[in-house]
């Protein structure tokens, strides 16, 4: 039964008895005219977990694109009429996820003004992303540059037009049928996928466009203050190479001109520090046409990087209780079955190869291989926890269009290791886990970083293995941890791996981009499926839990983020040439090969210049290559056993004592300071 007034409880505690048909609007207003004005929308909790708890009637409407839990904040128009008690939160531009609404209304002004200009034109979705938003059309001649200017411009006319954006609905049986003697094929395909049978549809309208959404949208397109097409590509329908080819028209909105001419700079010095073009620059790394796509080829320089990188990971690992092992790239594929991988990531994996025996697969993972060490002989709660790292490469399939240099790779290294522990264990190694990642972070010189728990969905059984039971263990050891250890984290159900939930550690880098790298895995799963055992202190036999965790991520990856992250500059300790030798004449020559030779000996990596050119251009040279110091010498230095520093990105230093130099630069390697 309905209430004819509700209660809607503020921020600040005031609770506020209002009709039932109440809108977030009106409450803003009756607060103040000048909040009212810079509301977008509006977080809404309902007090009610009743099926009843309803907004804008949405009840048995399948929650549009997905099922809604009623319990729980979700964002609402400001113009909907709020029928149950409920938590009122004003959003203002200020919070962080109202970027998103404007930008996906953004999408709808995109799309408006594509009809307008080619009616012709169908619809696919359009998303707001972290960067923006797109739009999917479908059209028999592709838009060409000139058509981004055109609909760049109409887009200006809707905003100026200030049209208000409605919430409609109607029946799911006659939007099909709408949309389908309309041929709009995918929005057919949309109705039919998220709804259920009989129920209400939700459609959005700004003056004479219709869209099948969920919303929601800011109160009007005169809110969408800058906007900006930035790219086109084109995308499969359902991502599927035997469907129609799309065009993916790209763009980004911001609720000031300010904002996005902040937003273009930060884009063009991200493009400064795009690792592929400086992988190339600086002789790191290729991905080499003639092998085939996202496999990747380490360069010498690179191949120095990548060894102090991995140098550093193994002695930290065997100061920490690890063992270090190593796997074969193939196995049986009989392997995988045992493991779940596969039924539940088959899709990720190389088909099988027919060898004399039996069928094998490339490995895309490290852990069935570390299962088997654990089980080649047999533990007692002595033993445990026992710790397996292992640096291994794995192969997984990605298609060709989501790879993206070292970021996205067919084959990579996984800074991989696991931990077989009893129950009691688990929450210590996790922690250790967690703080492993830090120093990993800290190290390479991320200061700062930002956690995620990502759970299960128990309603969707067909992707996840395990009882409720052991979900909720390994869910609630997680939580504990990060709750024990003050970490700040989001929750993100439906992300947690087949096997169990997951705790990711996203770097923040020097542009303040989020980078997934590091994650820490409960999994209560795979010891089941191998019968992993222990001796415990009864005597009797008991089943391990593990823990699954990379570091780095893989070793790829990382060293991808960590060149743009240094724009290719790398810290001392971690560059490739970290000094570059500079004779001003062919008599100084032999000066250059004893000081080449005392660098040598202090550990140091040089590289000496000694070509017949000039000595600005040998400098110049090795500054293109980001060497971090540049050592000249003529007469004069080498009577004094000195050089001439110059030190990147302060320029010249003056003279300094060979052997004075020496102390500092290996001083600064041991401290593996970011400073020069």
């Amino acid at each position: 039964m309905s209430k004819s007034t509700i209660a809607i409880h503020l921020p600040d505690g005031a609770v506020r008895e209002v009709p039932a048909g109440t809108t977030p609007l009106d409450i803003a207003n009756s607060i103040s005219p000048r909040l009212a004005a810079v509301c977008v929308v509006a977080r809404l909790t309902p007090l009610t977990t009743e099926a009843t708890a309803t907004v804008d009637g949405e009840s048995g409407e399948a929650a549009m694109y997905s099922a809604e839990d009623k319990s729980t904040a979700r964002l609402v128009d400001l113009s909907a009429p709020m029928t149950e008690d409920a938590k009122l939160e004003l959003v203002t531009e200020r919070d962080a996820e109202a970027l998103k609404v404007v930008r996906h209304s953004a999408a709808h002004v995109m799309a408006t003004a594509v009809l307008e200009l080619f009616p012709e034109t169908k619809l696919g979705h359009g998303p707001a992303t972290d960067a923006g938003f797109f739009y999917d059309f479908y059209r028999d001649k592709p838009f060409t540059p000139e058509d981004l200017v055109l609909i760049e411009a109409k887009m200006a006319e809707v905003i100026a037009r200030n049209e208000e954006f409605v919430r409609e609905h109607e029946l799911r049986e006659k939007a099909l049928d709408e949309f389908s003697r309309e041929g709009e094929f995918m929005k057919t395909h949309f109705v039919t996928k998220f709804t259920e049978p009989g129920a209400q549809v939700s459609f959005y309208r700004n003056g004479k466009f219709v869209d099948f959404c969920r919303g929601p949208h800011v109160p009007s397109t005169g809110r969408v203050k800058a906007v900006k097409i930035t790219s086109l590509a084109g995308a499969y329908w359902l991502g599927d190479e035997k469907n129609p080819q799309l065009q993916r028209i790209h763009g980004t909105a911001f609720f000031s001109a300010k904002e996005m001419d902040e937003h273009f700079k930060r884009l063009e010095e991200a493009a400064k520090r795009d690792h592929r073009l400086l992988g190339k620059q600086l002789d790191l790394f290729s991905i080499q046409e003639l092998a085939g796509p996202g496999l990747v080829f380490w360069h010498p320089k690179g191949g120095i990087v990548r060894k102090v990188m991995e140098d550093w990971m193994r002695e930290e690992c065997l100061r920490r209780g690890y063992f270090l092992v190593n796997t074969p790239h193939v196995m049986r594929r009989e392997l995988w079955k045992v493991s779940g991988h596969e039924g539940f990531y088959s899709g990720n994996m190389y088909t099988p190869m027919e060898l004399d025996d039996a069928e094998y697969r490339l490995k895309p993972m490290n852990c069935p291989g570390h299962i088997l060490i654990y089980k080649n002989s047999p533990k007692s709660y002595r033993d445990l926890p026992v710790r397996y790292a292992e640096l291994g490469n794995v192969y997984r399939y990605e298609r060709s269009g989501t790879m993206h240099g070292l970021l996205r790779v067919r084959g990579f290294t996984q800074d991989d290791a696991h931990i077989f522990c009893t129950p009691g264990q688990i929450e210590s190694e996790v922690a250790a886990c967690i703080d492993f990642a830090e120093a990993v972070l800290k190290t390479f010189g991320f200061n700062e970083f930002k956690v995620e728990l990502s759970t299960w969905d128990p309603n969707d059984r067909e992707h996840y293995a395990g009882s409720d039971e052991n979900w909720s263990l390994a869910i609630n050891s997680l939580d504990s941890v990060l709750k024990s250890k003050g970490i700040p984290y989001k929750t993100i159900p439906g992300e947690a791996a087949f096997y169990g939930p997951k705790i990711d550690v996203k770097l923040v880098d020097v542009l303040g981009r989020l980078w997934q790298l590091s994650t820490v895995q409960f999994d209560f799963n795979l010891p089941a499926r191998f019968e992993l055992e222990y001796v415990g202190e009864d005597g009797e036999r008991h089943q391990p839990v593990m823990v699954h965790r990379a570091l780095f991520g893989s070793v790829e990856r990382f060293f991808g983020v960590l060149i743009e992250h240094y724009a290719g500059a790398f810290p001392l300790w971690l560059a490739p040439v970290q000094i570059g030798l500079v004779p001003i004449s062919e008599k100084h020559v032999a000066y250059a090969a004893k000081v080449e030779a005392e660098l040598k000996a202090a550990g140091l990596r040089v590289e000496t210049d000694a070509r017949n050119e000039k000595m600005n251009s040998k400098i110049r040279d090795f500054a293109n290559q980001k060497t971090p110091y540049i050592l000249v010498f003529g007469d004069k230095e080498e009577g004094a056993g000195a050089v001439s520093v110059r030190t990147r990105g302060k320029g010249d230093q003056g003279a300094m004592g060979l052997a004075e130099f020496v102390a500092k630069a290996t001083g600064l390697v041991a401290s593996q300071s970011t400073e020069l």
